[in-house]
């Protein structure tokens, strides 16, 4: 059965998130990206798998290495999605500290 991971379960795990930090500033092959963790090496190829699948990184063959690097179209999806939610997350908080500021303490 080949399951289809969603970007959103991906990105929820931490180390999932470790390594996309790791990778968004340069490629890195994946014993590389497993040198930065505590866990076993099939773990972290297991983490890139999923990635993969969602398509944050993209593999790239050179001779007989693997190099893993960031998806920046998919990224930009991702975040066009959040997008919206900050904004209203930045509107409320502007709003409620307004009113902070406005805020008298009964004496």
């Amino acid at each position: 059965m080949n399951l289809r991971r969603d970007v959103f379960q991906a990105i929820a795990d931490p180390t999932r998130r470790a390594i996309l930090l790791l990778v968004a500033t340069q490629t890195m092959t994946a014993g590389a990206i497993a040198a930065n963790f505590d866990t076993a090496r099939p773990t972290v190829s297991k983490h890139l798998s999923i990635l993969t699948e969602c398509e944050l990184l993209q593999q790239e063959q050179n001779g007989r290495e693997v190099y893993y690097h960031i998806n920046a179209k998919k990224m930009k999806e991702v975040a066009d999605f959040i997008e919206p939610f900050r904004n209203m997350w930045d509107d409320r908080f502007n709003k409620l500290e307004a009113i902070m500021k406005n805020y008298k303490p009964k004496e």
